[in-house]
């Protein structure tokens, strides 16, 4: 028998649903709904530039950023990436890591990326939360570009509060030595992509970027995504 037919009997039983519209999904589709992925922003390559000049070019810390879509409020995109964050559809982040590799794969190659590192969360948000859903993300762009994944190398040793009410500057301030580097031997030499579900100012990243450096990794990457402009 298919598997086409396993999933099919599935669906009766338990039909699946798309996170971003809340419809049925068909047999063909793989956790996201076609209509969903269609009506979501696409993040252009002189936006990427745009941003990557904005965000990372003065502080040198970030040799290079991409990201496959731009993050709207309210739209599909936003209810996706919740779904994953709150409601444990681990699979639908290893399918939006899937997809960044799909269109941004070979750029990302490009880089010689030895380790996939996801943003981490505080010990008490990931308690609260069960899990870090920039995890999930990475597993699967590093499974689709056989990149390794380790999320045991950076430690969030600061509570920070939330940034999205925050100005550029508060932002900053409220990261500003909040990671530190777990396993230094791991890191020194290394060209390591940081992975994140969604970049708006680029703080978050930059501070892990530095933090990193200073043990002794080789170039820093950021991936998201979204970015939100």
């Amino acid at each position: 028998m298919s598997t086409k037919f396993f999933i099919s009997l599935f669906d009766f039983f338990l039909p699946r649903f798309c996170p971003g519209c809340k419809q049925k999904l068909s047999v063909k589709q793989k956790y996201i709904c076609d209509d969903c992925i269609n009506s979501i922003s696409l993040a252009t390559n002189s936006l990427i530039k745009i941003e990557y000049r904005r965000k990372f070019l003065d502080r040198k810390l970030i040799s290079g950023f991409t990201t496959h879509y731009i993050f709207e409020n309210d739209k599909e995109l936003q209810h996706i990436i919740h779904s994953i964050k709150y409601s444990n559809k681990f699979a639908v982040g290893k399918r939006l890591g899937e997809m960044i590799a799909e269109i941004r794969g070979n750029e990302i190659k490009t880089w010689n990326i030895d380790l996939i590192v996801p943003v981490p969360l505080h010990h008490l948000k990931k308690a609260n939360r069960g899990y870090n859903q920039s995890f999930y993300i990475a597993k699967g762009l590093g499974k689709s570009l056989n990149i390794p994944v380790n999320q045991s190398i950076l430690k969030r040793v600061k509570f920070t509060q939330t940034q999205t009410t925050l100005t550029l500057v508060e932002r900053q301030e409220n990261v500003g030595n909040a990671f530190k580097v777990k396993k230094t031997k791991l890191v020194e030499g290394k060209n390591i992509l940081i992975i994140d579900d969604v970049i708006t100012t680029g703080a978050t990243q930059n501070e892990c970027a530095k933090v990193l450096k200073e043990d002794g990794a080789n170039k820093i990457y950021a991936c998201a995504t979204a970015i939100a402009e």
